[in-house]
Formats: C-alpha cells, structure tokens, sequence
C-alpha cells in the first residue's frame, strides 16, 4: 500500500475511529442533502481503512476522503452499508471527499485526488469511479474523470436508479489510470 506522499502528509492523515465524530459534523455541513448514518463512515473505515483520510486544519479536522475497491458500474447506494468488499475488485471508488470552506482552493482536493489514484494504482485497478454531487463534476473533469451519460448506460438500469438515489443532477464519472 502506498504511503502518504511528503506534500500530502503535512495535510492529510489516515482516518482513525476517534475521528468519526468529527467526520459525521463535516458530512453535516458538506453533503446536508446526502445524509449518511454514521455505521456507513465506521463500516467503511473498518473494511479499508487505507482508504480513509482526514485533513488537518491546524488542530482540528477540516475534511476528509472515503474510498475502496469496488464493483464497476455499481456505486453503493446512498446511506447504504456495504458488508464486505469484493473479492475481485474492478473500480476503485471514491465514496466521499468533503472539504470545509476554508480548506478549498488550497490543493487539499487535489492532493487527496492523488492519493486516490496512487491507491487505485497499488491495488492494481484500472479504474477510479465515483458520484460527482453538489455541482462537482468540473472539478472531478480537472482530475481526468468523465461522466458516463445516462443514455449510454440506460435509463432504467441499476445504475440510473443508484443516481436518482442521490440526486437528479448525480453523475457517474470514471477515470482510466
């Protein structure tokens, strides 16, 4: 598994259980449309904990990312747990990457984006997958991502209907590494 890089270590940390608190209040505040509980953050943190990081904001948490190895084509639903990870992964999935105000447009973003990739890249996956809300899908296009269109996968299938789950302006975006 790859280590944090230098840059990223000054900002980023791996994810600890004493954090969740911290991370549901900056989920609160970040996605107040895509309520989580807070079972779907320690699920996840328990099945791959490499995936899950906290940016420091001085003393505090200011935002965090949650990932893991994944089906293709089929993001967890919303406020959905997952049970276990696959055992033959095809898509790395970025579940959730919050930033609090003051910590955008400083290259947090950016950095735990890297990290992703990097990780993806580690467990041999030719895909990093996600669901673009709250009007991110420029900023997912600037990191390589692009939106899979609704015709193309149907509008009907499973995955539309996971969209929906979300939002009508959710989009599915993909990355080739």
């Amino acid at each position: 598994m790859p280590e944090l890089s230098a840059e990223a270590k000054g900002q980023w940390r791996p994810m600890s259980s004493a954090d969740l608190p911290r991370v549901m209040a900056i989920a609160g505040q970040v996605h107040p449309a895509f309520p989580e509980d807070g079972e779907i953050f320690a699920e996840r943190l328990r099945l791959y904990a490499g995936g899950c990081l906290v940016c420091r904001a001085g003393s505090d948490i200011g935002g965090y990312v949650i990932s893991h190895p994944w089906r293709a084509l089929d993001p967890p639903a919303l406020n959905s747990r997952l049970g276990e990870l696959p055992g033959d992964p095809e898509t790395y999935y970025l579940h959730d990457l919050a930033l609090l105000p003051q910590l955008r447009a400083t290259g947090a973003a950016s950095l735990a984006v890297s990290q992703a990739l990097a990780r993806a890249g580690s467990e041999k996956l030719a895909t990093v997958s996600l669901v673009a809300v709250n009007g991110s899908a420029g900023f997912w296009r600037r990191h390589g991502f692009r939106a899979i269109p609704l015709d193309a996968i149907g509008a009907d299938s499973t995955l539309a209907r996971k969209l929906r789950g979300y939002s009508k302006a959710a989009a599915f975006m993909v990355r080739q590494l």
